[in-house]
């Protein structure tokens, strides 16, 4: 007997899915529709906040767009679009071989660090720097590759002896958040500045008075609502790949500038650095 193979058909991208729907579009959503079509290579790299700017609508307008041709949200609707995006791009100047990847990565870490040391205003670090000085405690909050980059900033402060944490589960962030003694200081990283957690975080820790800060690629996102001070990184990683040295290195070279910073505000630094290198000097061989 024989028996006949079903292909599952192919899930439409977000280009099909805006050209499929939109004779069903109000003019509202019609106009970001458009505006997508002519500019998917720029919108795939903006944060809801830019596109809704550029577009001429509210935040809420691509909200509605993006529910109307199915997607949960607007990072599910940039995704689709990213890789509509790269289905399209069928030239590609990558190396082949290890030597020119090398060559490629190190160029591109460079750049970063060039353009990190360009948008860093030393004001906003010394002003943080100096809020950190004297804080009881702080508290840092990033998901996914920003929460290693938090924790990493975190231990780099308790080797100057300030109390810090950095928490990736949202929800015992909120809690320490909730709980902060007066003058601490909440840190939020996020590339896009649109992560809702992290956004949340900062919201919660500015309701309660604490002094904030947001590490972000993006001037026009949601967190820089939140923050006291906004502290710039340079680039942001690709929505549909696992391309992420950028973002890692910007934010590194951010936070390394404030714990530099930090050292010439605390006289006991050197001692702290020593002691604390002694507490763990069993555990090398």
């Amino acid at each position: 007997m024989s028996q006949t193979t079903t292909r599952p058909s192919q899930t439409p991208g977000a280009i099909s899915r805006i050209r499929l729907h939109a004779h069903n579009l109000s003019p509202s959503l019609r106009q970001v529709a458009d505006h997508v079509l002519r500019e998917a290579d720029t919108v795939i790299h903006q944060t809801i906040t830019e596109l809704a700017a550029s577009a001429g609508v509210g935040e809420a307008t691509i909200t509605r767009l993006c529910r109307k041709l199915d997607f949960a949200g607007f990072h599910a609707f940039k995704i689709a679009l990213a890789a509509d995006v790269a289905g399209r791009d069928t030239t590609s100047d990558r190396p082949t071989n290890l030597e020119g990847h090398t060559a490629r990565l190190v160029k591109q870490a460079k750049l970063t660090l060039e353009d990190t040391g360009r948008l860093l205003a030393p004001d906003a670090i010394e002003a943080v720097a100096e809020q950190l000085s004297r804080a009881p405690r702080v508290d840092l909050t990033g998901q996914g590759n920003s929460g290693m980059i938090a924790q990493l900033f975190a231990h780099r402060l308790l080797r100057l002896g300030i109390t810090a944490q950095a928490f990736t589960d949202p929800h015992v962030a909120a809690v320490s958040i909730s709980t902060l003694p007066r003058g601490g200081v909440v840190i939020g990283l996020t590339s896009s500045g649109s992560t809702i957690d992290t956004v949340q975080h900062l919201r919660l820790a500015q309701s309660h008075g604490h002094y904030t800060v947001a590490i972000t690629h993006r001037a026009s996102s949601p967190i820089t609502r939140y923050a006291s001070r906004v502290l710039f990184t340079s680039r942001q990683e690709d929505p549909l790949t696992d391309a992420v040295m950028d973002t890692l290195i910007s934010q590194t070279l951010v936070l390394e500038l404030l714990y530099t910073a930090l050292l010439a505000r605390r006289p006991e630094a050197a001692a702290m650095l020593r002691v604390t290198a002694e507490s763990v000097v069993e555990k090398k061989y």
